[in-house]
């Protein structure tokens, strides 16, 4: 090789060096851009147990980040589960698996409550919070990659407390939700008062010992045709819009309604805009968004309390999508558009989800699949299953 050569190569060489450096570079930017580190969303991180009084409602966020619902002490609690992959979501149906918690916990069959199910999306682990009915212990059970069930030690969890105010002269009687939002975690629940409905709103960094803003809801109930101020939010996602916060939600009999909250101050009332009817005799049971062929979606799974067989399907548990389109539809309220409920389809936007035929819980591995725990004809089935 000549001299000529040589230089040519070795100055190609550091070309291609340096061009790698920087995508390196770049490619660390980017990534502490999109994962900020735990303290970003935690503050005075305690190390212990955190003794839930009566384990509820959960929901994954950043950085393996589960968000619990404490019923029993009306509170929520934040755990660092340390869970941040790599990615092994579930390879096979899980039969009978309320059958296979009970005797996790040393209970017969139907000795346990699974009182909710999230999945960590960087992981694939599936999360379950348990109640054993002999004495009422809570406890927060895993299954992995392979259907394996283990407890998750609690005695040694990183997390963070925070209240639940009622109003003024009252207390929480019930936390329907808490999901994580862009900058804040978000709850929904009901206290024994005329405003019974609450939204509650924790910004980051969530301190331990802290208390959370409180907003009344007031929401228009379609197929009852009035306002309504104490049925509770049954489900709901975080929706930024126009860089406005809002908690989409949807309640028993069962109009969907999305509530701004991102600039009210705490003891506020906010009055929900109802933007579709699913139908009467219905109580929603979870809801996720997820985006497909550049079109955003909202689901719910359901559970029909005035069921009439083959209404729906071979199951008093069903799901719907409903376009996110009408976040901003102009009829709401008494105008609000209404699900056809003689037809799988209608109006547009709107549709029956086959893969929910059963589904007593669900969350969102991703915009591709979901997690689904399937009633069978009284028995729990896990399994994962694709979003249309």
């Amino acid at each position: 090789m000549s001299p000529v050569s040589r230089w040519l190569s070795v100055v190609c060489a550091c070309a291609v060096l340096v061009g790698v450096l920087a995508a390196v570079q770049t490619d660390s930017i980017n990534a502490g851009k999109k994962a900020p580190g735990v303290s970003t969303y935690l503050k005075n991180i305690q190390t212990g147990n955190p003794e839930f009084k009566s384990i509820g409602r959960m929901s994954f966020g950043p950085q393996g980040l589960l968000v619990v619902a404490d019923t029993g002490s009306a509170s929520i609690v934040v755990i660092d589960t340390g869970d941040r992959g790599p990615m092994r979501k579930l390879k096979n149906r899980v039969d009978d698996v309320d059958v296979k918690v009970a005797q996790s916990l040393g209970a017969k069959p139907g000795g346990a409550d699974i009182i909710d199910m999230a999945v960590n999306s960087l992981s694939g682990k599936i999360y379950l919070s348990v109640k054993r009915k002999s004495d009422n212990q809570s406890v927060l059970l895993t299954i992995n990659a392979d259907g394996k069930i283990e407890n998750f030690d609690l005695s040694k969890a990183k997390f963070v407390k925070v209240t639940l105010p009622g109003g003024k002269k009252s207390t929480v009687r019930n936390i329907t939700g808490v999901d994580f939002a862009s900058d804040r975690i978000l709850a929904a629940g009901q206290c024994n008062e005329e405003f019974a409905n609450k939204l509650y709103s924790i910004p980051y960094p969530l301190e331990h010992g802290s208390s959370a803003n409180i907003y009344s809801a007031e929401t228009y109930h379609v197929a009852h045709r009035r306002w309504e101020t104490r049925a509770p939010i049954q489900s709901f996602v975080p929706v930024e819009e126009d860089g406005q916060n809002y908690i989409v939600g949807a309640f028993a009999c069962t109009p969907i309604a999305k509530f701004p909250i991102g600039d009210l101050k705490s003891g506020s009332k906010v009055t929900g805009i109802s933007v579709v009817e699913l139908g009467s005799g219905n109580r929603p049971l979870d809801m996720i968004s997820y985006e497909k062929d550049g079109k955003k979606w909202l689901v719910t799974n359901t559970f029909r309390f005035h069921w009439k067989k083959n209404m729906y399907g071979p199951s008093k548990w069903w799901g719907v999508r409903v376009s996110m389109d009408y976040l901003s539809a102009k009829n709401t309220n008494e105008d609000a558009t209404r699900r056809d409920v003689k037809k799988e389809k209608g109006p547009d936007g709107i549709e029956i989800v086959d893969a929910l035929s059963g589904a007593v819980h669900i969350d969102k591995l991703s915009n591709e699949e979901i997690v689904v725990l399937r009633d069978d004809d009284g028995r729990l089935d896990l399994e994962l299953a694709r979003l249309p």
